[in-house]
């Protein structure tokens, strides 16, 4: 028996035997579709995530204060005079420009309407650093930051809860922890992961933050942003701006009281979090192709039962022991190939379905469907038809001739 006769007898073998056949591909349909749908979800989050991260800036280095490799005694915060000295172009002829922030989750009104957002301290030269634009009004200038000004440039989304849209904000009073602030801008949209949102955000002058919202230390921030004359010239603005806190912060040699971040670190970590959150989502989708197998491998135990007459026939005729084993084993593979291309279609139509309902709660995430993920079902789903089509295979074919003629 050539491959091709014993594909055309599992076919004609799946087609007499319809409703047991479909109820068997089933469960391959649904294991195959939750792989996809699972493996995309995951890539999905992964370039969302990514797409965040990226989106805040360019060539951007980010400066904390502490350091948890080490244990060190009395550290310094990081302050405005640090970011200062980070800008002196005979110690960082590398850096570009620099951006102290201080932030802290605080209550934000207009009218009847209250939200929760991350408010921000920061400078004129937040806008650059951070790829800011805005799609009303204007960003703070050097008299607001000098002046302690109380205006505020609001996130989309924090214009939209508070005054149901996202023009014409402008002049308008938002109270931020009971305290008014008039709208001088509108940040465009930046979107953000299913776990946080860029466009949550209210921004505010530095020195007004630091004096009437917010509880520090004389001039310490919580962050400053530095941004690389290249992309190529990141790991060089690093090693200066350690340099320059080592020297004001006079610490010893492998004991940095502050850390300094690349952009490519956080991508780093957020690639391998979500990568595990990947393998863990498929690894529980891959369980139900694995009930799949063993369903595939049940009805063909059935199979061969109901065919031991034929078998011993076929045996009496000369058909060879390999012959038995690949008419089944070709069989059990059709049936879970039918069920990985069917499935194929139900993991896209689930991922589509996902990222419909993702964006409708308000976190944006577009699955995505591709090429290897559905290699991988595909394959493994006839791995899986070969596998537990062996042992009936196998059964099938050490049938003896007489025996299996005088099968009832």
């Amino acid at each position: 028996m050539n491959l091709w006769q014993a594909i055309l007898e599992a076919l004609e073998s799946i087609r007499s035997n319809k409703m047991r056949s479909t109820l068997t591909i089933l469960g391959i349909v649904i294991g195959v579709g939750a792989v996809i749908a699972m493996l995309a979800v995951g890539a999905g989050a992964q370039s969302t995530i990514t797409g965040s991260i990226s989106g805040i800036g360019s060539n951007l280095l980010f400066v904390y204060s502490g350091n948890s490799t080490v244990d060190v005694t009395n550290p310094k915060m990081i302050t405005t005079d640090d970011a200062a000295a980070m800008l002196d172009q005979s110690q960082a002829p590398d850096v570009l420009a620099v951006a102290p922030e201080i932030q802290g989750s605080l209550k934000v009104s207009a009218g009847k309407e209250s939200e929760n957002a991350t408010v921000s301290g920061v400078t004129v030269d937040y806008a650059t650093v951070r790829n800011s634009t805005l799609s009303e009004g204007s960003f703070f200038s050097d008299q607001d930051i000098l002046g302690r000004t109380s205006v505020a440039i609001i996130g989309n989304s924090i214009a939209k809860k508070l005054y149901d849209r996202t023009d014409g904000v402008v002049g308008e009073t938002i109270r931020i922890s009971g305290q008014p602030f008039e709208v001088i801008g509108v940040l465009e949209s930046k979107g953000g992961s299913p776990f946080t949102s860029q466009d949550n955000t209210v921004l505010v002058p530095l020195t007004t933050a630091q004096v009437r919202l917010m509880s520090r230390g004389s001039d310490e921030v919580d962050v400053v942003y530095v941004q690389a004359i290249s992309a190529d010239s990141v790991s060089a603005a690093s090693d200066e701006i350690s340099q320059i806190l080592r020297t004001r912060h006079r610490t010893k040699v492998g004991l940095d009281d502050f850390t300094v971040y690349s952009q490519e670190d956080f991508v780093s970590t957020a690639k391998s979090i979500t990568n595990v959150f990947t393998i863990f989502l498929g690894g529980i989708a891959g369980i139900s192709l694995l009930v799949g197998g063993i369903g595939i491998m049940n009805i063909m135990l059935v199979s061969v039962t109901e065919r031991t007459r034929e078998i011993g026939l076929r045996k009496a005729l000369g058909a060879r022991k390999n012959d038995i084993m690949l008419q089944f084993l070709t069989e059990s593979s059709m049936l879970s190939l039918l069920g990985g291309v069917i499935g194929i279609g139900l993991g896209w139509l689930l991922a589509f379905l996902i990222g419909k309902i993702a964006t409708a709660l308000g976190s944006p995430l577009q699955p995505e469907v591709g090429l290897n993920a559905i290699l991988l079902a595909t394959i493994f789903s006839t791995a899986v038809g070969l596998f537990f089509g062996m042992y009936p295979a196998n059964q099938a074919a050490k049938l003896e001739p007489v025996e299996a003629l005088r099968h009832d």
